[in-house]
């Protein structure tokens, strides 16, 4: 067992090359021919690896540590938006300039993010925490039932 208590998905080194081959465009056949399976027999094998439980489950890992790679989560899209807002961040920028006699020459420079930019990243971050409130939703029970109890005893 790993230190987070999940036991580790076991596959031969083939499996893990046909899982790894399958990740690139998602061909079961292909993937089996390309790991080292025969090609007379690629599509049955490949339709039993990926019936496999070990296999699928490798396969899905591989699958969520790319989109974790690929997708900004919540956080680094806040952290990035944070050091726009605080002028942490900074772009290059091509400068183009006249050196006389029609040439020119190309420099780069490192520019500040623009008050606009700051402000955009500002407006973005006090929505996401609710601090502009442009309208208000009320959602409310809008029946009215009035009940009057007078106190009398149901026998008088």
């Amino acid at each position: 067992m790993s230190e987070s208590g999940v036991k580790p998905v076991t596959l031969t080194e083939k499996q893990k090359r046909f899982c790894d081959e399958y990740l690139i465009d998602l061909n079961a056949t292909q993937a089996a021919i390309r790991a080292g399976y025969s090609g007379k027999n690629a599509r049955n094998i490949a339709s039993e690896n990926l019936a496999k439980p070990n296999i699928k489950k490798y396969i899905e890992d591989r699958m969520a540590q790319k989109a974790t790679k690929l997708i900004a989560d919540q956080d680094e899209v806040l952290k990035y938006l944070t050091g726009v807002m605080r002028n942490e961040e900074s772009e290059e920028v091509v400068i183009v300039e006249g050196t006389g006699d029609g040439c020119s020459e190309a420099r780069v420079i490192k520019k500040d993010a623009s008050i606009k930019d700051r402000v955009k990243a500002a407006e973005l971050l006090g929505k996401r925490y609710s601090l502009f409130t442009d309208k208000v939703d009320l959602n409310a029970d809008m029946d009215l039932k009035i009940t009057v109890d007078y106190g009398e005893d149901e026998n008088d």
